[in-house]
């Protein structure tokens, strides 16, 4: 009974641990050619999430992704993001190859290198790694999976120890007594004298363990995102409020605002309603991710593109360079050509002009997008961004923001580059 008990252990971490596996690469999935037939199972999923008011904050992220983080806080937890992403991964190599290689060559109870110290570095190099997968891509339901894995690792490790017990007797016993379970024991004793004061060795410590461990992973990233939304520079006038994409573009609001709300007076934008509010993202009009907004051409569609490995890679090792780097900058390195050229040739905007620099351009594109809250009333701000509301896009514009401007304007369909699966709204 005793082993079948630790096989269904066993099997219940494996499949948390692919679930994790499968929500948190979803960043990677979405960005290579097989992004069809990965939504084509889970879109009905995370539409039927996104559709309740009850589990439709597990679809929305808590820290920005799109966004570049616009104060040093939140750029410092995208850089700790890549860093354990990669220690994690790592050191789970090592330890992995420390532990199959023993038992190839039978080097009975693995206690050299991390072992020395910590009895279970695997785990926490699992954890390290799936924290910085937490950073990297921030959806809620990442999250969670990420607090179930950790509940499920707790109680693997115990039921490991329990059987190296059996197995090795006084010998793992005192291994158990000079090492730590998942930090170095003199860094972990603090924490397990706190815990036996507060979980006595009753069966409730087993409920109450892992609702304290879901409960500090899934807070962490409720506080994260109020961080967050408190962060943006928005800024807002009659029924629209902007926000860059690009944090030096704060300067840019108050004269695209002027242009827009003229150009709406006069018009030229059928999709504006003056009972409706707007959230309005600022972005450079060859942003790179601007098709998680809205489908503004198949610029945009970088899952048609043959760029996935290069995308990844920018994206863990230059967290704000890869926010920053056009398409056409990862066509110019995969043909060998110039990028300000490729950059200028494949302008959005038709600015083919050889004396351009496109990193002083001042035209911008604004995809708007119409925020619509379940009570009807109108909202301006972070409200736009409450868990609460429809968010629908309905147009974009480019304009030149030194003189305001209006150079094109044009209505997009409902959903998104990824049709209607529930992309970053930060």
């Amino acid at each position: 009974m005793s082993g079948e008990s630790s096989l269904a252990k066993r099997i219940a971490a494996a499949g948390g641990i692919l679930f994790f596996f499968v929500m948190a690469f979803e960043v990677m999935i979405m960005i290579s050619p097989f992004a069809f037939f990965f939504y084509s199972v889970f879109s009905p999923v995370f539409n039927f999430l996104g559709a309740h008011p009850a589990t439709r904050w597990s679809t929305m992220f808590f820290l920005p992704h799109m966004i570049l983080p616009p104060t040093l806080f939140l750029q410092s937890v995208r850089v700790v993001g890549s860093v354990l992403f990669l220690l994690g991964l790592g050191t789970f190599t090592v330890c992995a190859l420390q532990v199959y290689l023993g038992k190839i060559f039978k080097w009975g109870i693995a206690d050299k290198g991390l072992y020395r110290f910590i009895r279970h570095p695997q785990y926490l190099a699992l954890a390290l790694w799936g924290i910085g997968m937490a950073i990297l891509w921030p959806r809620f339901i990442v999250l969670a999976t990420l607090s179930l894995m950790f509940v499920l690792y707790y109680f693997l490790a115990k039921d490991e120890e329990r059987r190296m017990l059996s197995r090795y007797g006084e010998s793992y016993r005192h291994y158990q007594e000079r090492t730590g379970m998942f930090l170095p024991r003199g860094l972990e004793a603090p924490f397990a004298a706190l815990g036996r004061r507060l979980f006595p060795a009753t069966a409730i410590k087993y409920l109450a363990i892992p609702v304290l461990i879901v409960t500090l992973v899934m807070g962490s990233g409720f506080l994260l995102r109020e961080i967050t939304l408190r962060s943006l520079p928005l800024t807002a006038r009659a029924n629209l409020t902007l926000v860059p994409i690009l944090p030096e573009d704060r300067s840019l609001d108050g004269e695209i605002l002027t242009g827009i709300i003229a150009g709406a007076a006069a018009g030229q934008m059928p999709f504006l309603k003056g009972d409706k509010s707007y959230l309005g993202y600022v972005m450079p009009a060859d942003y790179i991710m601007q098709g998680m907004i809205a489908d503004t051409g198949d610029r945009a569609h970088l899952f048609k593109h043959h760029h996935t490995v290069a995308l990844i890679t920018d994206w863990v090792f230059h967290p704000f360079a890869h926010l920053r780097r056009p398409p056409a900058a990862h066509m110019a390195a995969m043909h060998g050509v110039d990028p300000a050229v490729a950059r200028r040739h494949h302008c959005p905007v038709g600015l083919n002009q050889a004396g351009l620099d496109c990193d002083t351009c001042t035209i911008r594109r604004v995809i708007l997008v119409e925020v619509t809250a379940a009570s009807g009333q109108r909202l301006s701000g972070k409200s736009l961004l409450a868990g609460g509301v429809t968010r629908t896009p309905v147009g974009f514009i480019d304009l030149d923001a030194k003189d305001a401007k209006i150079l094109s304007v044009k209505p997009v369909a409902k959903g998104t580059a990824w049709k209607d699966v529930p992309t970053p709204e930060i």
